[in-house]
């Protein structure tokens, strides 16, 4: 069987990196756009070192500081609005997931102005202008994906926005994350082994993806005794972030399945972090397997002596108390049959009784 794999980022890593490699940014234009959220890569430093790069290459830049968790094609079009009118020439987005996906939504209206939020997942594949992503969770990969999640407020749910915007380069950092809250530290490990888990169970699961899972599950599987104690140090900081890397690379040529499509709406109907929202369905989505060969290589590749200890740990790692009901659930299991594309990554034939009961056993546990 053929295989291919396309992954066009270049990745540097290491303390200090984006200030040992900052000239390179000076071949993308002579001036960028800053996005990040509103507070962390001030705490953290990740933007004090980007701006003290772009000042010492004369690079003129503008600061988007609006991005939101999980955010909205609104902010996106508010945040193309500005580079518009400052002409930008690139973007580098800084911070978790939400920064960098929101920065490949944004490279691509600023290089397609006449699209806006609503017409900007429209079925055709558009291009961007440059993207430098410095990831200060480990969790999302997005900074080797082509992906890019947005919440779509009118569909009531979170989308990928269907173009494929590899950044141009990942500075991989993990001092920026030494400061990272514990239970946001955990919520993004977790979306960092999901994303690993699911690239190697999918149907698109082949040789050189699975080679990158195994060096992801082998990194994660060390920091599992940091995860349960809470004790990071900073090479548990760049274990989980080359993790988080190793996921991002994996699902770049696989994408993710089942339980990405059903944490959606857990996260935009119930608020549930997104890696979180993932791990509390795991153990149930693990045991519908019909054929369990490689759900119990799982365990083997993290260091684990069995299934049930990976079981005890996502128990412990992933606790949720929300109150839903079964027509809730029920709601949820629609809207996910509808997304044909996570229902295909599945190897098996999945029904929507098959769904519910993953969400049935996983959330309505007496």
């Amino acid at each position: 069987m053929a295989m291919s794999y396309y992954m066009p980022t270049k990745i540097i890593v290491g303390k200090g990196c984006i200030r040992e490699y900052g000239k390179s940014l000076e071949k993308y234009g002579h001036k960028a756009m800053i996005v990040t959220g509103k507070s962390s890569a001030k705490r953290n430093g990740s933007l004090k070192d980007v701006e003290e790069v772009l000042n010492a290459n004369q690079i003129e830049y503008v600061i988007f500081d609006e991005v939101e968790e999980n955010p909205s094609l609104q902010t996106v079009e508010r945040a193309r609005d500005l580079a518009l009118s400052k002409q930008v020439d690139f973007i580098i987005g800084i911070g978790g997931g939400s920064p960098l996906d929101a920065s490949k939504a944004i490279g691509v209206l600023v290089k397609h102005p006449e699209l806006v939020g609503d017409t900007l997942i429209n079925g055709e594949s558009l291009d961007s202008v440059p993207i430098i992503a410095v990831p200060t969770t480990a969790g999302t990969g997005s900074e080797v994906t082509q992906y890019a999640i947005l919440t779509d407020h009118k569909a009531q749910t979170k989308k990928n926005i269907g173009h494929s915007i590899f950044p141009e380069i990942a500075f991989l950092d993990a001092s920026y994350m030494m400061q990272m809250p514990v239970d946001i530290t955990i919520h993004t490990a977790v979306d960092a082994l999901s994303h690993l888990v699911e690239s190697y169970l999918s149907t698109r699961s082949q040789a050189l993806s699975e080679g990158l899972v195994e060096q992801g599950m082998k990194l994660w599987g060390e920091c599992i005794e940091a995860l349960l104690s809470q004790n990071f140090t900073f090479e548990v900081r760049q274990k989980l972030l080359l993790a988080s890397m190793y996921g991002g690379m994996a699902i770049a040529q696989t994408g993710t399945s089942l339980p990405h499509g059903m944490g959606y709406a857990l996260t935009y109907h119930k608020g549930i972090p997104h890696g979180l929202a993932n791990g509390v369905l795991y153990n149930a989505y693990l045991r519908s397997f019909k054929n369990q060969y490689k759900v119990n290589c799982l365990h083997q590749l993290l260091g684990l002596k069995s299934h049930e200890a990976l079981e005890g740990i996502l128990e412990k790692l992933c606790k949720i108390s929300i109150s839903v009901t079964e027509e809730e659930l029920k709601h949820y299991t629609e809207e996910l049959c509808e997304n044909q594309a996570k229902l295909a990554n599945h190897p098996e034939k999945v029904t929507t009784e098959d769904i519910y009961k993953i969400y049935r056993e996983s959330l309505l546990r007496k």
